[in-house]
């Protein structure tokens, strides 16, 4: 077993992969950018070497940094984690070259795996089913255009290089191809160096099912299947294994596959072999096909480990080591059944943008393994991918599981950023989900409902005016007492864009009345616990600042507006169009004085590592450029300066 490994990689893959080394007994050095010094993964780790600028091509993506920190602090080897460099052949080929250990699959495999049609075509001859569509070199518009007409719409264009639904666009209409290209090239330019793509059949009621495999460079085995069908635009939501409804008619056929895949690039490590299947008739052995194979640790890794028993960077670290594989295929079973949801910090009634912010505060249940690489004081940076944490949950039953994935998300506390737990929350509970009728096109299907914000409950608000007026904690029972009567004021609050104003009346210790929207809600404070009308409230404060949360089934924001203060109300100027989000200008597709029609292009943002075109709100005039591609922006920046048509008409 290795002394001392590397780990290029940061957040809470780098966090994950040193609890498991420190169990071994492995010490851990971690890599760290500019904007990372003070990070999670960096305190864990016994050392630290700093590696550049915030931006990733400036850091993660300098191999020779990476080898040059190994080589400096004596590590033996070097893991990459996910993303980043974990795929990059010429980053293995380094390493070795440097007379160190990659943990991970050897640069042929990677090459062989790393493109999609020269991957399908290696598949097809190792007898693996693979997807109709075109995979060929010849990337002229027309001809692609062409092959979509002869495989038949719906169809999918999709980035030979990559993953994560990058680059990646549905086509429905022959009309519709060009402009679906356009996008699809450009997003993969900017994210994988390589604009060419591949078209596929488009599979109406598709179900992403996944193989987890691994090998020693000889034989390999899987650890059963995970399934990642609840997705959004083609970003994995929540996984879960095994796949509900599969059979073992159809494990077996699927297992038999991802082996097969493995064993003919002689596969060494943890890799997943994807499929897409065809769930529209049940899952049926002859309805699935070879996605592609990712060659490396992959995000949603836990649920395969919650069901196995089985520590698979523990596996990595000992095959990596020279070790055999750690056990045959007859040694492994299911048991259980396990869910991830990722935790993000995006606002998603704003269409799921990304978010930025520093959490004031952040607290996990118990019972949940909660694999975060952030901590309550950290800061959401817009450089790298917003993942707050992973949440997974283990119960003998799908049905148990699930519901103890619903209690987690409301039981995890987030404060100081918009965070995705309340969609989280409404997808665990959905009846569809919740029956195992799934594709990858349910949360399109009830997006509405998905993310339709819950009524408030009145105690909510009646204790957030307590502890706005200093009531809510113990030591607080005789705030506003008077002993000649009632002292009664008004407390006013902010819950989003609406002022909400409520009467507050103390009557002695832990006893008020609170009077909102004309109804008088008596509150009493017994054993620790506020209640309200005769029923406990058990919610837990945080408050940061002008900001006061309350959780109780999930965050609860109000604003605690200082009644000094003074300032514009107005809305935000409609006459410029703002950056929605941190993030890199990559384009502007206007110039000053053009004229514009409702919808036409304007910009192009990239945040977190995913392109965000900004439209015309209506018809109108650019009037001026308020900044230029390459430029770095907050949200709020003035982006392009706008008039309406009716301004310019008159």
């Amino acid at each position: 077993m290795f002394r001392t490994i590397l780990i290029a990689n940061r957040g809470e893959i780098a966090c994950r992969i040193i609890r498991t080394a420190h169990r071994l007994g492995v010490a851990c050095v971690a890599v760290h950018s500019d904007a990372d010094a003070g990070a999670a993964h960096v305190a864990m780790a016994d050392a630290a070497v700093p590696i550049g600028g915030a931006a990733p091509a400036e850091s993660y993506l300098r191999g020779d940094a990476i080898i040059a920190a190994a080589l400096e602090t004596g590590a033996e080897a070097i893991h990459p984690g996910y993303g980043f460099l974990s795929e990059n052949p010429d980053f293995v080929e380094a390493v070795a070259a440097a007379g160190l250990t990659f943990i991970g699959p050897s640069a042929a495999a990677i090459r062989a795996m790393g493109l999609k049609d020269a991957a399908k075509a290696l598949m097809a001859e190792a007898g693996v089913p693979v997807v109709p569509g075109y995979h060929g070199q010849n990337q002229d518009p027309e001809h692609l255009s062409g092959a979509a007409d002869a495989i038949g719409y719906p169809v999918l264009i999709k980035a030979v290089a990559g993953g994560g639904g990058k680059g990646m666009r549905r086509v429905a209409r022959p009309q519709d191809f060009m402009a679906a290209l356009q996008g699809a090239r450009g997003e993969a330019r900017t994210a994988f160096g390589n604009d060419a793509v591949l078209i596929e059949k488009w599979i109406e009621k598709p179900r992403h099912i996944e193989l987890q495999v691994f090998g020693d460079g000889t034989d390999a085995v899987h650890l059963f299947e995970r399934d990642c069908s609840l997705q959004r635009r083609h970003q994995k939501v929540i996984e879960e294994a095994p796949a509900p409804g599969m059979t073992e008619e159809m494990r077996a056929a699927m297992g038999e596959a991802a082996v097969r895949a493995a064993r003919a690039i002689g596969y060494q490590g943890a890799g997943t072999v994807e499929f897409i299947v065809d769930g529209s008739e049940g899952l049926r052995p002859d309805r699935f096909w070879f996605m592609e194979m990712n060659t490396r640790l992959q995000v949603e890794h836990p649920v395969t480990e919650a069901i196995t028993g089985i520590d698979l960077v523990d596996w990595q670290l000992r095959v990596a080591a020279g070790e055999g594989l750690p056990a045959s295929q007859d040694d492994l079973a299911i048991d259980g059944h396990a869910f991830e949801a990722r935790l993000y910090a995006e606002d998603v009634p704003a269409g799921f943008l990304p978010a930025t912010g520093t959490l004031s505060h952040l607290a996990f249940p118990d019972g949940v393994r909660a694999d975060a690489g952030v901590r309550t004081g950290d800061a959401i940076s817009p450089w790298y991918d917003p993942m707050i944490a992973k949440l997974i949950v283990h119960g003998p039953t799908r049905r148990t599981a699930l519901q103890a994935l619903a209690r987690a998300t409301e039981a995890t506390e987030v404060a100081g950023c918009v965070a995705n737990l309340d969609f989280l929350g409404a997808l665990a509970r959905h009846p569809g989900f919740a029956a195992g009728d799934v594709d990858t096109g349910l949360i399109d299907r009830d997006l509405d409902r998905l993310i339709a914000p819950p009524e408030r409950p009145a105690a909510v608000t009646v204790l957030a005016v307590l502890a706005a007026a200093g009531l809510a904690d113990r030591g607080a029972a005789l705030t506003g007492f008077a002993l000649w009567g009632a002292l009664a004021r008004d407390v006013t609050l902010r819950a989003g864009d609406a002022a909400l104003t409520a009467r507050l009346a103390v009557h002695g210790p832990g006893r008020a009345t609170v009077t909102l929207d004309g109804v008088a809600h008596d509150c009493a404070r017994r054993d620790g616990i506020w209640r309200i009308d005769g029923r406990p409230i058990r919610a837990n404060l945080h408050r940061d600042g002008p900001r006061l949360t309350v959780f109780a089934g999930r965050a609860w924001g109000f604003g605690l507006p200082d009644p000094l203060a003074r300032g514009s109300a107005a809305g935000p100027d409609a006459g410029h169009v703002l950056a929605p989000m941190p993030g890199l200008v990559k384009s502007i597709e206007v110039t000053a004085g053009q004229e514009v029609a409702e919808g036409d292009r304007l910009a192009v943002l990239e945040a977190m590592k995913m392109e965000h075109v900004l439209v015309a709100p209506r018809a109108g005039r650019i009037a001026e450029l308020g900044v230029a591609a390459g430029d770095q922006v907050e949200a709020g920046a003035v982006l392009i300066g706008f008039e309406a048509a009716e301004a310019v008409d008159a």
